[in-house]
């Protein structure tokens, strides 16, 4: 039961996420982070993802403010030798976002999956993004590294319209996904209860992204 469980909250999470996500093709293939980032941001750059902030010159502003929408670049690590890329869903201050991003946090055990609003939070001396902590799934918090980033790379207007695209072309297979996650949902789990209310009761995270934002709000150190 406790396995075909797990599996259910898989596949609505999966679907839960088509439903919401522009151009999502797939929610239970393999994501890397860069096709997912330029499918996300309609942003045209290809290659490593330690290579786009240099693509971008000359092609796309950059900068060091978040925005909804642009692609925020991390630098090349030991471990994460080609980099990685993200794109911001959310500002929620100054020095807290929420990012949508592929192939970061192991999900039951597996890679290449998307995580959809997690926290980023600035923890730069100048403020200026260029170091970062992120949600780290496995440990339902921050991650314990910082990160180095390089800054944002902002669409322009023909990136916003690719973006755009993907949602009237997967919206009527996305929602009859959701819909049909979330009833398995709620018979195998709870038989008699909305898979409304099952989905209210799995923000779990919510009080600990708030006290978060809180932190940094104040001023305080979220390291």
């Amino acid at each position: 039961m406790r396995k075909r469980t797990r599996t259910l909250l898989g596949a609505l999470a999966a679907a839960a996420f088509v439903a919401t996500a522009p151009g999502s093709a797939s929610a239970d293939g393999y994501w890397q982070c860069v096709p997912f980032a330029r499918l996300m941001s309609g942003i045209q750059l290809f290659g490593d993802a330690w290579t786009w902030w240099q693509q971008a010159a000359g092609r796309y502003e950059t900068g060091f403010q978040p925005r909804a929408g642009a692609v925020l670049c991390f630098k090349p690590t030991a471990r994460m030798r080609l980099g990685h890329v993200a794109v911001v869903s959310q500002v929620l201050t100054d020095r807290v976002v929420q990012i949508t991003h592929a192939n970061w946090s192991p999900i039951e055990g597996s890679r290449g999956k998307v995580e959809k609003d997690v926290t980023v939070i600035d923890v730069s001396q100048q403020g200026d993004w260029s170091e970062v902590k992120v949600w780290y799934d496995p440990n339902r918090d921050l991650g314990g590294s910082t990160y180095s980033t390089n800054g944002f790379i902002y669409p322009d207007a023909s990136a916003r319209i690719m973006a755009d695209s993907g949602v009237a072309r997967m919206q009527n297979g996305a929602i009859a996904m959701a819909q049909s996650a979330a009833s398995q949902m709620a018979t195998a789990v709870r038989p008699g209860q909305g898979p409304m209310s099952l989905l209210s009761q799995a923000a779990d995270s919510t009080d600990r992204i708030a006290a978060l934002i809180a932190a940094a709000t104040r001023g305080g150190d979220p390291r």
